[in-house]
């Protein structure tokens, strides 16, 4: 299952903005300039011969339909962007960064985890956006990332991004079908036993839901 049309990155940003209420208390965004911003960004990667990967909500887009996200999510190299003054960091740990382009959010994954290195290096997919053609994660790279995240989010009790994360996951595996062992199998040598096993827990609690979904559906 994968969108019909061009998917347009401004506008899922765009439209994200105006649906988030938050934002309706803040200063107003300039909604006429982001369309450029976000085209002036993938502009200025490719000028500039960057390394990086589409990960998060808009990679997501060119599986399955309805993720909204107002973020745009790369995979990146912390030294990389250095040669990208243009982007303000605002904040950094030792895995992940967030800044700011011409207003513009931008979650950096940072590629020193090692995770995020081997799904930049293995699991990328050249695809079409409206803006331009970009590197892309794959499905087995999404659910790579997402599975890895799960846990961290549980420990942090983030129950919001845990139904969000679980339902991008059961969605891929409801319309792809991808072997989930080999998924497991390749996501071990990256987790903790701990989280492994949690891992594992989730991927058969999501199976079930999609069997029982299936089973439902069949009887009516």
């Amino acid at each position: 299952m994968s969108s019909q049309a061009t998917i347009h990155i401004g506008q899922i940003v765009r439209n994200a903005i105006v649906f988030n209420a938050q934002r309706w208390q803040g200063t107003p965004f300039a909604m006429d300039e982001l369309l450029q911003t976000v085209n002036d960004l993938f502009t200025l990667l490719h000028q500039r011969k960057m390394k990086y990967v589409l990960v998060g909500g808009i990679a997501l887009l060119q599986y399955i339909q309805g993720r909204n996200t107002e973020d745009i999510d790369l995979i990146f190299d912390i030294t990389a962007l250095k040669k990208l003054p243009e982007i303000t960091i605002t904040s950094r740990d030792v895995y992940f960064a967030r800044g700011h382009y011409q207003g513009l959010n931008i979650d950096f994954l940072l590629a020193k985890n090692p995770l995020f290195a081997h799904v930049q290096k293995h699991h990328v997919v050249q695809q079409p956006f409206f803006e331009r053609t970009i590197p892309t994660a794959t499905i087995s790279g999404l659910l790579l990332l997402k599975l890895y995240a799960l846990p961290s989010l549980y420990r942090q009790g983030n129950f919001a991004r845990v139904g969000l994360y679980e339902n991008d996951v059961a969605t891929l595996m409801f319309y792809y079908a991808p072997h989930m062992q080999d998924i497991v199998t390749e996501l071990t040598p990256f987790v903790s036993a701990q989280d492994l096993t949690a891992i594992q827990d989730i991927i058969a609690d999501l199976e079930q839901r999609i069997s029982r979904f299936k089973r439902t559906n069949n009887d009516e």
